[in-house]
């Protein structure tokens, strides 16, 4: 069984099919696809682990005082950044980076 997972598993990865869908999902090699991969994936990990206590100490202030849309936003501060930062993110970010540029 375990023979049949891994020479199926080389027929998917050796298929055109898959090296065609590989090279549809590679971004673009283009500024913006630079800075989406650092702006939207490197950036807010790098800040989590900077400042993420400060970010979440604060947003958890302000939610005794926050009402309407404010309560939202600060219970999206507290989401973000009260475990800090995450290394498998910022892996795979890097990874995205590293791909983008071969």
């Amino acid at each position: 069984m375990k023979q049949k997972l891994h020479a199926k598993a080389a027929q998917i990865a050796q298929s055109p099919a898959t090296k065609k869908a590989l090279i549809a999902l590679k971004p673009e090699k283009s500024v913006w696809g630079f800075l989406g991969i650092v702006l939207f994936l490197m950036v807010p990990e790098i800040i989590a682990f900077i400042w993420g206590a400060e970010i979440t100490a604060y947003a958890k202030e302000a939610l005794l005082h926050a009402g309407g849309v404010e309560k939202y936003y600060f219970d999206f501060l507290v989401m973000m950044f009260e475990e800090g930062g995450s290394w498998v993110n910022l892996a795979i970010a890097t990874a995205l980076l590293v791909w983008f540029f071969f």
